[in-house]
């Protein structure tokens, strides 16, 4: 199996993937849920929440933190997690771009 040649593609373009890829899983996008719903930085309560293991969680986590999309403060011997607001805003932004050209399905094979 090759190597993926990004620089072939445009910077938008490798964002977009590098976000969606982290995004890419059921727990992750369960996290950021939690997280938006909770309107508040939030601690150990996602073991809880979510039913999965502090080592899962930790390493959902550390996905959502590589693309920026959460970030932590740490509080004693605690974490706590919020949303990036600039970070979310730029990807639905990004998003919303791909999504607006639409597809014409008379144009379909």
């Amino acid at each position: 199996m090759g190597v993926t040649k990004t620089e072939i593609f445009t910077e938008q373009q490798n964002n977009l993937a590098t976000s969606l890829k982290a995004l890419a899983h059921p727990a992750r996008i369960a996290i950021l849920q939690y997280i938006i719903k909770q309107n508040a930085c939030i601690c150990n309560d996602l073991v809880e929440e979510l039913g999965l293991a502090q080592a899962t969680i930790s390493q959902h986590l550390k996905e959502l933190k590589s693309i920026g999309i959460i970030k932590g403060s740490i509080e004693g011997t605690s974490v706590c997690y919020c949303i990036d607001e600039n970070v979310w805003q730029k990807l639905k932004n990004e998003l919303n771009m791909f999504f607006v050209d639409n597809v014409g399905v008379d144009k379909c094979c």
